[in-house]
């Protein structure tokens, strides 16, 4: 064992999605495409004599802008895994936005469990207990899975196991995104009529590219009826300019595409830059 160890795995905008009920909770969770995005998640871990979370929000400045006490989901994972731990995680995104920040907050906290206590599990055994976690507490359905590599993802089975088709290297366009605040997503995971919308508006196939992404991504925003009025105006303004833009599932934000994105994001809210991942969770620290 040492005395602490830091993980990171990055985020991950959903652009469309559809459930699977499995017939276990690896096999159940969601197919669909998404970016995985640099910005994440960092978890540190240091020994304790019971377990401890405490959830930080980060604003631009790095001033604290939100303070978790707890969380349900790593909570459940240091019980899976028999240890005691302070684990600290934290963001620079908002919190429920649709940056998948709950799938890359329990991942770089099991890894750096792992690591913490030397528990030898693999990569895929780290995203399995996570995906476990995320799909018992609906806090997400594919995050998880995505978030094991980089790239513009798509997932054509669910769980960790499912078929996962990656696009990775440099963005062609700049990305950004700006969100109007949370979109609880287990209030909408858990909604039989938003679930069944959602079922219906799903693309079935996957992305041949960046801009083939951003057009499933809109016709599926469009169908689904998720679509909130701050979004709706965010994505006429993209319209206008001729930026590709679609919603942040699930999260009551934008994300766009494009030389002009950051500048027409700007006018209805303060965007953040993004870049593509070019991979998924890791150990970042791990030492006495």
């Amino acid at each position: 064992m040492v005395d602490r160890a830091v993980a990171f795995c990055p985020g991950h905008i959903s652009g469309y999605f559809r459930r699977v009920k499995g017939t276990s909770v690896q096999t159940t969770g969601s197919i669909g495409a998404g970016i995985v995005i640099s910005a994440g998640v960092e978890a540190t871990a240091t020994p304790a004599d019971r377990p401890q979370v405490l959830v930080r929000e980060v604003d631009r400045t790095g001033t604290c802008r939100t303070v978790l006490t707890a969380s349900p989901p790593i909570a459940y994972v240091m019980d899976r895994l028999g240890v005691a731990a302070a684990v600290t995680t934290v963001c620079t995104l908002p919190i429920g936005a649709g940056f998948g920040l709950s799938a890359a907050a329990l991942l770089s906290a099991t890894a750096a469990l792992n690591a913490l206590y030397d528990l030898g599990l693999s990569a895929h055994e780290v995203t399995a207990l996570a995906h476990e976690a995320e799909i018992v507490h609906q806090t997400g359905l594919g995050d998880v899975s995505a978030c094991q590599g980089g790239g513009l993802v798509c997932r054509e089975g669910p769980g960790p196991d499912g078929t996962i088709g990656r696009i990775c290297g440099p963005a062609a366009q700049p990305l950004c995104a700006v969100t109007f605040g949370p979109l609880p997503t287990p209030a909408v995971l858990q909604s039989g009529p938003a679930m069944a919308a959602v079922e219906a508006a799903f693309p079935a196939r996957c992305p041949d590219d960046l801009v083939d992404f951003f057009g499933l991504s809109r016709q599926f925003a469009e169908r689904s009826g998720l679509i909130t009025p701050e979004v709706r105006h965010a994505l006429s303004l993209c319209d206008d300019a001729g930026v590709p833009a679609s919603m942040t599932m699930l999260g009551n934000g934008v994300f766009a595409s494009g030389d002009r994105a950051l500048e027409v994001l700007s006018t209805a809210g303060e965007p953040y830059h993004l870049e593509i991942a070019s991979g998924g969770f890791s150990v970042l620290e791990h030492a006495s």
